[in-house]
């Protein structure tokens, strides 16, 4: 650090400079249009002390900024994983579903395969029924037929 030569306080390199032009562009007058009266006045620099309390109160107003930004940051990115995680989860639980699934299915089709010879009987069965059950009303139609012709021939 070096020391102003005027006033004799420390001061950061470069930052005092910038702060004091800033600091004396604000409270610069208009200027005047008056050609002929010129006047001079001194330059008044500020306090160096009050440039480097503003100065740390800049920095300290920034680093809670950039705090707050990466705490955010960071914050959007544990949620990230948490959700990841949950997400994760989800799907090892689908996995096992879909697995339980297919275990059953395959016992399913298993015992269907069993089951099918009987289901095949069960098919020739209602075939015959079906056949036996048109034969019943043919015979039952001839033997309608047969009675009217034996009442037929019994009147006379």
């Amino acid at each position: 650090m070096r020391r102003h030569p005027r006033t004799g306080s420390r001061a950061v390199p470069g930052m005092a400079a910038a702060a004091e032009g800033v600091l004396s562009t604000q409270r610069e007058e208009p200027v005047r249009d008056d050609a002929a009266v010129e006047t001079a006045e001194e330059a008044k620099e500020p306090a160096e002390a009050d440039i480097t309390e503003l100065c740390r109160d800049m920095f300290s107003k920034m680093a809670t900024y950039l705090t707050g930004e990466l705490t955010a940051t960071s914050e959007d990115y544990k949620l990230l994983e948490n959700m990841n995680k949950l997400t994760s989860l989800k799907y090892l639980e689908m996995k096992d579903i879909a697995i339980n699934i297919s275990r059953n299915l395959k016992d399913l089709n298993q015992k269907y395969a069993g089951l099918q010879p009987y289901l095949d009987q069960i098919n020739v069965i209602e075939e015959q029924v079906a056949a036996l059950e048109q034969a019943a009303y043919k015979l039952d139609a001839y033997s309608k037929k047969l009675e009217a012709k034996y009442k037929k021939l019994e009147k006379r």
